[in-house]
């Protein structure tokens, strides 16, 4: 009879544990959302194209102008309703209590390990970029109409800085907090980085 080799250093390995791990890998790099990921940068992208070439193919104010904060307000809507949900698990808004007083409200959706609701690392990467990158480039066209003295497209800009900079201001509180936890934050970084040098001076 073969005799098992009793230190034999070998080890066995789960093949199930890669492919789960291989499995979770690919959720997270899927994007999951095609149609909210398009519509999260259409309207956005579409307004500054819009934006940037209106005047070679009309020479109407007007209807550049509206046409612009029509896709302002479509994408607002989408980005804060729709989008944020589905791509990244937050969500900002407001309610009037029974006293009349108004309350802003900021979530950010747990992940469940057992429902395997883990955002998609691909749509957080699409959903970040537009959502700071747009803001970045309304300002930029906030200080060229105003520095090039087109007054009456100033107007057009702040819309667009207010309009995309009032998601960025609510998704950021969704993602990192209050201002309380943001201090609490802080405080805790700078204690844990004074008893690191303490350490160190006493070693």
């Amino acid at each position: 009879m073969l005799q098992q080799d009793s230190n034999d250093d070998t080890e066995d390995v789960s093949l199930f544990d890669a492919e789960e791990e291989t499995t979770n890998r690919s959720r997270k790099s899927k994007i999951r959302h095609p149609v909210a990921s398009f519509f999260h940068l259409f309207f956005r992208v579409s307004a500054i194209i819009v934006y940037l070439l209106c005047e070679l193919f009309s020479s109407s104010f007007i209807a550049c102008m509206v046409t612009i904060i029509l896709l302002l307000s479509c994408d607002f809507w989408a980005v804060k309703n729709v989008t944020g949900r589905l791509m990244v698990g937050l969500r900002w808004w407001n309610h009037i209590d029974e006293d009349g007083k108004s309350h802003w409200v900021f979530e950010s959706r747990k992940a469940s390990p057992q429902e395997g609701k883990t955002v998609s690392e691909a749509e957080s990467r699409i959903f970040w970029l537009g959502l700071v990158a747009c803001p970045v480039l309304w300002v930029v066209f906030a200080f060229s109409a105003l520095f090039s003295f087109r007054v009456k497209w100033l107007a057009v800009v702040i819309m667009g800085v207010v309009l995309q900079g009032a998601n960025l201001y609510g998704y950021i509180r969704c993602k990192v907090g209050s201002r309380k936890n943001l201090t609490s934050m802080a405080t805790s970084y700078l204690g844990r980085q004074f008893l690191r040098q303490v350490s160190v001076l006493w070693r």
